[in-house]
């Protein structure tokens, strides 16, 4: 089937390239929001005046065994991942309809092309043609109708794929609507929104939509093990290895596309958390590449000659007091002045340099990056050590010992440790817990006060309609108010960039105002290989996509 490409291009892409050249957007952004309105990359190149880089493209052996230090855990239903690391456990075999590029273009992947209409109410999917899954059945329409409308599932537990998608679900039967999703034939469908969403595409490539078979009814995915990827899953015992392996038997649609695979075998060996065990591992040749590299390890594995990559990205921390904990007692957290004061006693400048040794850039408290399209600029977080001292002596809770809970890694450890002291110097008394990876992990969201690690997401309205809409799946802070998600509606609607930023203002400001997050710093993101392996180069969302992946010949 020919790629179809818009006769023009959507009229907020041409907003955007104005934009470009106005300096007004920075370049991967155009890239992200024309190529998510259905612009080939190469054609979002064009039109943005931009010089598509040229990749030299070093010669590829075929086989071999690649070896990823990466954290192995237990896998569930995909629309329930909440990690991703998950996604890259099963990215081998299950397949997304579009992948995000580390330059910020969308890449479809069982989509081929997509048009959008001019109120983002309607999305024209077009499919791969001569796609199957590893079991020999058709890939089809009907396959992507059935995942969509699983997404649409709002009573699956743990689903937060439903919030990403609140525009094709029936409210009162908590499923897709009966029109929503359209089938035209099979290779082409419709979405049918009841409200315009920017966002459509962008969620239809984070790592919770990996598409799954008709025969999938739930838990562990490699117990199915049929998806349209050009591996198979082998094995998987969570904290020690997960093992994927060429199929062979599965003539994989993407070779003519993309070339690859090259790899035989993948193997994601868990070292626990402690850099020190991945240099050693390193240094011992047990290991090929790191899933990330943080902290004095960076310099270290520069030290022994291993190759590293960086990348600018909107991946952070979030330090929340919840909402919605309970507690012994009265939930101090429910008062506005209390959170604000708690984010007045950090200095986010601080933050970054003794929890992530400056590599990144200073935030704002309101989780809303300058890298994304509609980023309005309302000035750097307040910081006064004594004002905050002066409420919660007021409130009569400076005896009151806050637990601040993180993992056990070292940045983030460090970071809660600069939090902690911090708000001590203000008075505040503060207890730290610090927790290994699989209890911290499994709890995330029922912590009354901790620190979390957020991905990096291409748009602005991404995050905010995951983590601060009332009820969404992934709301940790216990955050709800009601002229927040009626603004969330009213930017997701916007595609102008211009248009949203007032929109982005107002939701910043509320973010910051009630006080609902402290949120130090943007993370630089960087990854070592050992000078041997290509094409593994630092994804944004840390995204493994092994079809691109091998060693040098």
């Amino acid at each position: 089937m020919p790629r179809q490409i818009p006769p023009v291009p959507h009229s907020a892409t041409l907003c955007d390239a104005q934009a470009l050249r106005a300096g007004r957007m920075q370049r991967r952004e155009f890239l992200t929001r024309a190529t998510a309105l259905g612009l080939s990359a190469g054609a979002a190149y064009a039109l943005g005046g931009l010089s598509q880089p040229l990749h030299a493209k070093p010669a590829i052996a075929q086989g071999g065994t690649l070896r990823i230090q990466q954290n192995v855990k237990p896998l569930s239903d995909p629309r329930s991942y909440d990690w991703s690391e998950l996604g890259n456990q099963t990215r081998g075999f299950l397949e997304y309809l579009v992948e995000y590029q580390t330059d910020g273009t969308f890449t479809g992947m069982l989509l081929d092309n997509w048009q959008v209409n001019e109120d983002a109410t309607r999305y024209l999917l077009h499919l791969r043609a001569n796609v199957t899954w590893n079991n020999g059945d058709p890939f089809t329409a009907r396959d992507v109708a059935r995942n969509i409308a699983r997404w649409c599932d709002t009573t699956a537990e743990r689903n937060s794929m439903a919030g990403r998608f609140a525009g094709l679900i029936d409210p009162d039967t908590g499923q897709a609507r009966k029109d929503a999703i359209t089938v035209l034939d099979d290779l082409t469908l419709v979405l049918s929104l009841s409200q315009p969403d920017i966002s459509v595409i962008a969620n239809m490539a984070d790592y919770p939509a990996a598409l799954v078979h008709e025969s999938y009814e739930g838990g562990d995915p490699f117990l199915n093990g049929i998806g349209t990827g050009p591996f198979r899953p082998v094995s998987l015992i969570p904290g020690e290895r997960c093992i994927l392996e060429r199929h062979p038997e599965h003539r994989w649609w993407g070779t003519e596309v993309f070339g690859g695979p090259y790899l035989d075998r993948v193997e994601f060996v868990d070292l626990g958390l402690n850099p020190s065990a991945w240099l050693g591992a390193a240094e011992r040749g047990e290991i090929d590449l790191l899933y990330e590299t943080v902290g004095d390890f960076i310099d270290a594995m520069d030290g022994i000659g291993w190759a590293s990559t960086r990348t600018e990205t909107a991946a952070t921390t979030v330090i929340r007091a919840s909402q919605s904990a309970r507690m012994v007692g009265t939930n101090p957290y429910l008062n506005r002045d209390i959170r604000r004061a708690m984010a007045l006693a950090v200095d986010n400048e601080i933050c970054l340099e003794l929890g992530y040794g400056g590599r990144g850039t200073v935030a704002a408290n309101h989780h809303v990056s300058p890298i994304h399209p509609a980023y309005a600029d309302i000035g750097p977080a307040p910081y006064d050590p004594a004002q905050a001292r002066a409420t919660i002596e007021a409130a009569g809770l400076l005896g009151f010992e806050h637990e601040l809970v993180t993992v056990d890694d070292e940045w983030q450890r460090n970071t809660g440790d600069a939090v902690a002291a911090q708000l001590r110097d203000a008075g505040l008394t503060v207890r730290r817990r610090i927790l290994p990876g699989p209890e911290f992990w499994s709890n995330w969201r029922e912590f009354p006060f901790s620190a979390t690690q957020w991905n990096h997401r291409p748009l602005d309205v991404q995050v905010l309609s995951l983590a601060y809409r009332s009820n969404a799946a992934w709301n940790e802070s216990g955050f709800a108010d009601e002229k927040f998600d009626a603004l969330l509606d009213e930017a997701n609607r916007l595609s102008d960039a211009d248009r949203r930023r007032t929109v982005m203002e107002q939701l910043q400001t509320i973010l910051r105002d009630e006080g609902v997050i402290i949120q130090p710093y943007w993370r630089a993101l960087f990854n070592h290989h050992n000078g041997q392996v290509v094409n593994a180069e630092k994804h944004p969302a840390n995204e493994i996509h092994l079809y691109r992946i091998g060693f040098a010949a």
